[in-house]
């Protein structure tokens, strides 16, 4: 065999095994929607009452949210619980006037009688865990409910959710995630039919099925006990929420999750903001899987359990599998280099992957669309955005991935909110502050695929044989573009507003 011969089979093998991972999750996707289907009926009940309503500490993390730490702090003492059971903690690691915008809010929430504490960290050790790892020093409730800054939680939230409790066995009341800005552009749009899918068809597929899933981070109850039980809140990975949630189900605790019970919430407005939050989701997933899927794998949990632990812990590979076949997709074509000749079982190939890896996925989430709004044409109209979408992100999270596997530690970035308002505009009302910039590589490395994909696109048209992917091709490459250009705007709209600048007012610690 020369070299001409070993390259072309290596890189089929390459190109092969990467079609079919990308199909293999495809087809989890299904599983997932027949989990759906067979125990959605398995609605969760309350095992009794409490006679007498437990105490509760609502926790409140932000890091600079000027735009919504007074709107969380004032809708949160609007939650109908008994006064006299209630703690609030408004957990402000805050750098910016956040400080005190938080302050002022807490003061006139304590004039009105309520029981809450405003608690400043100065140094962000741990992040989001570390605050509120803090906070539990001095939790009084037996319960604690945590609703990041941008969120508006239903005033019966607590009482529609607590009875869940006297199950001694639950840890965990999940809400589902609603969106206030889901109409505002097609980037929400797209955002929330994702966010849709993960909340109405994934967790409950999981949760009733008896399978682990995962806290999300916000809008919902833990019980104290299981959090310390569990090892408490570590900071080891950029996803808590997710490390804790297996951890305390490998010790045996049960989860519940409502999805008739909302807390709406910001979307990512710009596309830096979203491809960071999608940046820490996919490291801290892969740090998640590196950590704990050993120990899953080990457990004597069922293996139902495990089979789905694997695909959950392991999704964020898709981004990798992505990022092959897209730098591959010109050799393929060029070499028609694949597992098959032509014929019937190459037919059958062509056929089974485009089923799995593509078809999942509209599956997917033209079910979540009709189980929440009993609407197929919304998602079937998004379709080709979440396809682009998707692949335009895997640059981005295939570093975060790489990031992952290599150990490479990094900040923990907030996701930016900014209260309904124009990010641009929001950007502009905050003082200067000078900062050097670090050039952000990845939006050119995007647009140049979007390029490679827009090429490869007109080869296929040149090819009768390759004519069926054209469509897909162009979609790939409007997603490469759409990404990147909306990269450079959100860049340029940052440069032109103005930065957040610290607080001169000292403000009263205490860690």
């Amino acid at each position: 065999m020369d070299w001409t011969d070993l390259t072309t089979t290596l890189f089929m093998a390459v190109y092969t095994f990467s079609l079919v991972m990308v199909s293999l999750y495809g087809l989890h996707r299904y599983v997932l929607v027949y989990l759906y289907y067979r125990h959605r009926n398995k609605v969760p009940t309350p095992a009794g009452q409490f006679a007498e309503m437990p105490r509760v500490t609502i926790q409140l993390p932000m890091y600079n949210e000027r735009f919504v730490a007074r709107r969380i702090v004032e809708k949160t003492c609007e939650i109908d619980y008994p006064r006299d059971r209630l703690q609030i903690q408004v957990l402000d690691d805050s750098t910016d006037d956040t400080c005190r915008i938080a302050q002022h809010a807490v003061q006139d929430a304590k004039a009105r009688g309520f029981d809450i504490e405003y608690i400043h960290r100065t140094d962000r050790t741990g992040y989001k865990a570390g605050a509120l790892a803090n906070g539990l020093r001095t939790a009084t409730g037996e319960f604690v409910t945590i609703f990041d800054a941008d969120f508006i939680p239903d005033p019966r939230i607590l009482k529609r959710s607590i009875h869940y409790f006297t199950d001694p066995k639950v840890c965990v009341v999940q809400t589902r995630w609603d969106h206030l800005n889901r109409e505002d552009s097609l980037l929400t749009r797209t955002q929330a039919i994702f966010l849709d899918g993960h909340f109405a068809i994934e967790h409950v597929a999981r949760n009733r099925s008896d399978r682990f899933m995962s806290f999300n981070g916000t809008a919902g109850t833990w019980r104290i006990a299981a959090i310390r039980d569990a090892g408490g809140w570590q900071h080891d990975t950029l996803t808590e929420d997710l490390d804790l949630s297996y951890r305390a189900q490998l010790r045996g605790w049960k989860f519940i999750f409502l999805p008739n019970l909302t807390a709406p919430a910001e979307l990512p407005p710009e596309m830096n903001a979203f491809k960071a939050q999608q940046f820490r989701w996919t490291k801290g997933g892969a740090q998640t899987a590196l950590k704990l899927l050993p120990k899953v794998l080990l457990s004597r949990a069922p293996l139902k359990v495990k089979a789905e632990a694997f695909f959950h812990l392991t999704c964020f590979t898709m981004h990798l599998y992505m990022l092959i076949l897209v730098v591959l997709m010109f050799p393929a074509m060029w070499l028609r280099t694949v597992p098959l000749e032509d014929g019937f079982w190459r037919s059958v190939f062509d056929m089974s992957v485009f089923t799995l890896a593509t078809l999942s996925a509209s599956v997917f989430y033209i079910a979540s669309q009709i189980e929440l709004f009993r609407d197929w044409r919304q998602a079937f109209k998004f379709l080709p955005m979440l396809m682009a979408l998707g692949v335009g992100l895997c640059v981005s999270n295939a570093k975060a991935v790489f990031e992952a596997i290599l150990g490479r530690q990094s900040e923990f970035v907030r996701t930016p909110k900014y209260g309904g308002r124009d990010a641009k505009e929001a950007l502009a009302t905050v003082a200067p502050r000078p900062r050097k910039r670090k050039r952000n590589w990845l939006p050119y490395i995007e647009f140049a695929f979007g390029i490679y994909m827009g090429f490869c696109a007109v080869c296929s048209m040149l090819q009768p044989k390759l004519a069926v992917t054209t469509g897909f091709l162009v979609i790939f490459a409007f997603g490469f573009f759409y990404v990147s250009i909306m990269s450079f705007h959100a860049q340029r709209a940052s440069e032109e507003g103005r930065e957040p600048v610290v607080p001169s007012a000292t403000v009263k610690s205490r860690t």
